[in-house]
C-alpha cells in the first residue's frame, strides 16, 4: 500500500480495513465529491493531488487544502458522515484505496492509535486551510504561485507536473492572464519551465526562497504533529 497514513498504522489496524479497500483510479477534474453531500466513502490516495474547494454563491472556487499520499479525503469536514462543507477535485491524476464510510468509522471506534493518527492529520490539515485562506488575502500572486506549486510538487511524482493555466488560474482565483504574466515572471528567474500542458519545477531551493513563509509554516506543522511529508523524493 502506497498510502503514508495507512502504512503508519500498527498492523491490527490495517487489517481492520484492508480486506475492505477497493482500488481506484481518478482522473484530473474529477469530482470525488460535492459540497453539502454525505460523505459515504473514504478514499485514500496512493499517487496524484486531491484538492479541497471552497464553493463560493457564484460557483466560482478556491482551493483551500492539497492532499496526497500523506492522507485521507471524506472525513476531514466533520463528524463521519456528516454532509462536506467543500468540493474535492482531483488535480493531478491517480489512484487511491478506497473504504466504506461505516468500515472506517467501525474501525476508529475499535483502534484509539487510529483515532489518534485522524486526529493529527486532520490538524494539520485545518491549519493548511488556515493558512492558505490567510495567504489568499495578504500574499502577491507570485509568491501564492511559488507556494501552492512547492504544495503540488511534494506530492508529484517527478519534477514534471501536469497543470494548465486555466488549472492554476482556477486553484488560485485569478484570471489566467493573470497566470499568465506572473508564470512568466518566475519562469524568466529559471525557477520553473512550462510548455502546454505542464509546469516542471527545476530550481527547488529556489521556488522555496520565492515562496511566502505559509509553505515553511505548512510543513512546520506537519513535521510537529509527525504527519510525514509527502514525498521525500522531491
Amino acid at each position: 500500500m502506497d498510502n503514508l497514513w495507512l502504512n503508519a498504522l500498527p498492523a491490527a489496524d490495517r487489517k481492520r480495513i484492508e480486506p475492505h479497500l477497493n482500488e481506484r483510479p481518478f482522473a484530473q477534474g474529477q469530482m470525488l465529491y460535492d459540497a453539502g453531500e454525505a460523505l459515504g466513502e473514504v478514499w485514500f490516495p496512493m499517487t496524484g493531488v486531491v484538492s479541497l474547494m471552497t464553493v463560493l454563491a457564484d460557483d466560482h472556487m478556491v482551493e483551500t487544502a492539497a492532499i496526497g499520499r500523506e492522507g485521507l479525503v471524506g472525513v476531514t469536514c466533520g463528524p463521519l458522515n456528516a454532509r462536506a462543507s467543500s468540493r474535492a477535485i482531483a488535480q493531478i491524476e491517480g489512484t487511491a484505496a478506497c473504504c466504506p464510510a461505516d468500515v472506517f468509522s467501525d474501525a476508529l471506534r475499535s483502534s484509539e492509535a487510529m483515532r489518534d493518527a485522524l486526529s493529527r492529520f486532520t490538524e494539520s490539515l485545518f491549519a493548511q486551510v488556515q493558512q492558505t485562506a490567510a495567504c489568499n488575502a495578504q500574499h502577491r500572486l507570485d509568491e501564492r504561485m511559488a507556494r501552492w506549486l512547492l504544495t503540488l510538487h511534494d506530492r508529484s511524482d517527478g519534477d514534471r507536473i501536469k497543470l494548465t493555466q486555466s488549472d492554476i488560474a482556477g486553484m488560485l482565483g485569478v484570471r489566467r492572464a493573470t497566470v499568465s504574466e506572473i508564470g512568466s515572471e518566475i519562469e524568466g528567474q529559471k525557477l520553473i519551465r512550462r510548455g502546454r500542458g505542464w509546469v516542471e519545477v527545476l530550481d527547488r531551493p529556489g521556488l522555496e526562497a520565492a515562496a511566502c513563509g505559509c509553505y515553511r509554516m505548512i510543513s512546520s506543522v506537519m513535521k510537529d504533529l509527525g504527519v510525514p511529508r509527502p514525498n521525500t523524493a522531491n
